[in-house]
């Protein structure tokens, strides 16, 4: 069978062929008509017309490509389009097999081996395109996310008009309240379809920060992860949750935190005291300051005791059991804070400053001011 045969029977080739599509794609539920169809109809007469005239391959791989695409953002699967092209080879093999002057049997064979070769490269040209297609569409919500995130996170979130054009290109119907989810690593796609519920995600400095309406449930999505839930807010007062989340998280790697997901409104007072560097510190040194003449060791014997008799509000047998020593012991030991502190103890905004101090956990391990 002579490439000059192939083309003097491409006319009925071709008929068969878009026939065979036709039903195909109506037994998927689509139509020959519109964009896709259009564009089917013209890869099928050029599918035809290179095998049959042995044209240059690259400009029909590159139209299948394209339709891989349309595929795709049209919301077909992958191998919608293989069965279509399969549907069509084995027409053209029926059609080939039955037109005048039939070829011998090897030669039939070469030319089946050609066709459904050839058939495997335009699937595999669709499928290629069908990815593409996938990979830029996800990146472009990845960065219109990544926009609708910043944008809501920043110190002064944008007007309305703005703020709904962000959102409908980021795909995401804006809630009336959110809470932002700090989280180790950068897997954001992964974590956002893992929380579901419209959550949306993105990487800013080098970890993952999730945007959640404010009834999602994360407890499976952050099981096992190190993660900081910041507060439910409203919409435009996202950056106060992002904010606290990132402090939380912040202080989890640094170990200052428990480990695992964590409600970051059961740790506010260890944020509160954290937040601003250095001032805290500084707190300690002024509160703490009548210690600084002990030695090491009793400096933190007088630290520890003096937070528990505050912590257990003034009473000496509740310290006692926190501290686990004898209640005697600890009234000795308050004798001697009262020699050093002075009537401090009994000032309420001086205990809150001595309390504070402690709970920060800057003089534990050294209780003497910093020089």
């Amino acid at each position: 069978m002579t490439r000059t045969h192939l083309r003097s029977i491409h006319p009925v080739l071709l008929d068969s062929v878009v026939a065979a599509v036709r039903e195909a794609m109506r037994a998927q539920g689509r139509s020959l008509s519109g964009g896709q169809g259009h564009g089917l109809t013209f890869g099928v007469e050029t599918a035809v017309a290179t095998f049959t005239s042995g044209a240059d391959l690259e400009p029909t791989l590159a139209v299948f490509a394209g339709l891989g695409r349309t595929e795709y953002r049209e919301g077909h699967r992958v191998d919608a389009l293989r069965s279509i092209l399969t549907v069509g080879a084995q027409t053209l093999w029926a059609a080939l097999v039955e037109s005048p002057g039939p070829a011998e049997p090897p030669e039939l064979y070469v030319i089946a081996a050609a066709l459904f070769g050839y058939v495997d490269a335009l699937a595999g040209a669709a499928a290629e395109g069908y990815l593409d297609e996938q990979r830029d569409a996800a990146h472009d919500w990845a960065q219109a996310r990544r926009r609708l995130i910043t944008l809501l996170v920043q110190p002064d979130p944008p007007a309305e008009p703005a703020l709904q054009a962000a959102a409908e290109a980021a795909r995401w119907p804006l809630p009336s309240r959110v809470r932002a989810v700090s989280v180790e690593g950068t897997d954001a796609e992964h974590l956002a379809r893992a929380a579901a519920g419209g959550t949306i995600a993105t990487v800013i400095d080098g970890a993952t920060r999730l945007l959640c309406p404010a009834a999602v449930l994360l407890d499976r999505a952050l099981s096992g992860r190190r993660a900081a839930i910041g507060p439910v807010v409203p919409l435009r007062e996202a950056r106060r949750s992002y904010r606290i989340s990132r402090r939380a998280l912040s202080l989890q790697q640094s170990a200052r935190l428990p480990d695992g997901p964590l409600d970051c409104d059961d740790h506010l007072v260890a944020l509160l005291l954290s937040w601003e560097p250095g001032v805290a510190a500084r707190l300690a040194d002024r509160s703490l300051a009548p210690l600084s003449a002990a030695s090491p060791a009793t400096r933190r014997t007088l630290a520890e005791t003096l937070h528990a008799w505050l912590r257990a509000q003034g009473q000496v047998i509740p310290a006692a059991q926190a501290l686990h020593t004898h209640p005697q012991t600890v009234r000795y030991r308050l004798r001697r804070l009262r020699e050093l502190f002075g009537a401090a103890l009994d000032d309420p905004d001086a205990r809150l400053a001595l309390q504070l101090s402690l709970q920060a956990g800057v003089v534990l391990d050294e209780s003497a001011p910093r020089a």
